[in-house]
């Protein structure tokens, strides 16, 4: 989601007739577009921004913009106008669409002292999607379905800083998807913070999905992410029925406790969680899962992490996004009482382990056969692509491929990407 939102600024930017550059040293204008699920995201954005202060005084023209998330939680942008006075603008997720304008504002500013912008407002329920983005990522395209969250998961800082969840028009939403359609792309993939809980004028997402599906063209259609309470039996029907809908679910579960996940107000448990994917699996045969698993929540008891542990070895996720738990400030979560370090990282460590031989075991079963991959990446001769299922593949290839799909058959296994050739 945060690589789609920098490319509506950079489709902003390249309105007003910049282009990209390829060093800081090189640029008019420098734009962090910031995210703060994470502590250590924030703290790298932090390090970053220090290091423009010389970039600043050797260059008092470049304009440094701050937008996002990071921006937007209380207190953020006086302290950031404090501790880095170089800064020139400040815009949160509400108005970020506004960055083109506002850099413009301060281009024409007639003042010999630089103008300032500061405008972060709390995210309201407007949708901003008149800009469109500078996309980069051919043959794959992201389309935002909805905005913010209603969940309130008591880690997640989400909801503070994007606010409740507004779902796009469907007519807006498809007449996207039909135009990337028609420039070419490939694959799109529709993006919210819980896309199954799109509603807009008696569309829900599984209405949604379909009718994209149906669109005219050769095509991926892909999305994330899901919350394990809201996948319907009506989603995986739909999946079932359209060939065009990869069979590769991202169904982050956090936790196998039930205790942790009630922690956590998940509002499902392990056995709802288990009754999904069964009825997943028993639709959807060859269906990849993937997930989210957090570690070291407060209050992990070792048989809560071995439920965890369970979980995982039952569940065998293709793929698994494993991070230990970090406090943010302004969540529930941050004022429990928190665990050792040194037994996250304990705990990280084994469940890595375990997700590992999995993933390694999932892979060898691709060796020998053969499947469709859509190729998205060229280096030299080696082309790089993805299953329906989500796994990475390299292989030879002319760089004329690019954008195509081609039949790959599988020699070669390695957990991170298969190996193979062209299947003639």
């Amino acid at each position: 989601m945060n690589v789609h939102e920098s490319e509506k600024i950079a489709g902003g930017l390249a309105n007003l007739g910049f282009q990209p550059v390829d060093s800081r040293e090189d640029a008019d204008i420098i734009v962090f577009n910031t995210c703060c699920i994470r502590d250590s995201a924030e703290k790298k954005i932090h390090g970053h921004i220090g290091e423009l202060k010389n970039y600043k005084k050797n260059n008092s023209d470049l304009i440094v913009a701050i937008v996002g998330c990071m921006t937007q939680q209380s207190g953020a942008t006086e302290s950031l106008k404090e501790k880095y006075p170089f800064i020139d603008i400040i815009l949160g997720t509400a108005n970020v669409h506004l960055i083109a304008d506002k850099i413009s504002e301060i281009i024409n500013a007639q003042s010999s002292k630089r103008l300032k912008i500061y405008e972060n407002v709390s995210p309201t329920l407007a949708l901003h999607e008149t800009q469109p983005p500078l996309r980069n990522s051919y043959p794959n395209a992201w389309i935002n379905i909805m905005y913010g969250c209603d969940n309130h998961c008591t880690y997640c800082i989400v909801p503070y800083v994007r606010g409740g969840e507004r779902s796009r028009d469907p007519d807006s939403i498809l007449n996207e998807a039909s135009a990337l359609l028609a420039d070419g792309y490939k694959e799109i993939t529709l993006l919210g913070q819980n896309v199954n809980s799109y509603s807009h004028s008696g569309w829900n997402f599984a209405r949604l999905l379909s009718t994209i599906a149906e669109l005219p063209y050769k095509f991926r259609l892909r999305f994330m992410t899901s919350h394990p309470k809201d996948f319907s039996s009506e989603i995986i029907d739909v999946i079932f029925a359209k060939h065009n809908i990869c069979k590769c679910i991202h169904l982050p579960v956090q936790a196998g406790s039930n205790s942790i996940l009630k922690a956590m107000n998940r509002r499902y448990t392990r056995e709802s969680y288990f009754d999904t994917i069964q009825k997943i699996r028993s639709r959807l045969v060859s269906c990849a899962i993937t997930t989210d698993i957090m570690v070291g929540f407060p209050g992990e008891t070792d048989d809560d992490f071995n439920d965890t542990l369970d979980l995982v070895q039952r569940v065998r996720f293709s793929n698994a996004f494993t991070f230990v738990y970090s406090p943010r400030k302004g969540t529930p979560a941050a004022q429990m009482v928190q665990l050792p370090a040194s037994l996250k990282r304990e705990r990280i460590m084994k469940l890595i382990e375990v997700q590992n031989q999995i993933v390694k075991e999932i892979s060898d079963s691709y060796l020998g056969n053969t499947y469709e991959v859509l190729v998205d990446g060229v280096s030299g001769e080696i082309l790089t692509g993805k299953t329906e299922t989500g796994r990475v593949v390299n292989f030879i290839g002319a760089k004329e491929l690019l954008g195509e799909f081609v039949n790959v058959h599988i020699d070669k296994c390695k957990a991170s990407a298969l190996g193979g050739h062209i299947d003639c």
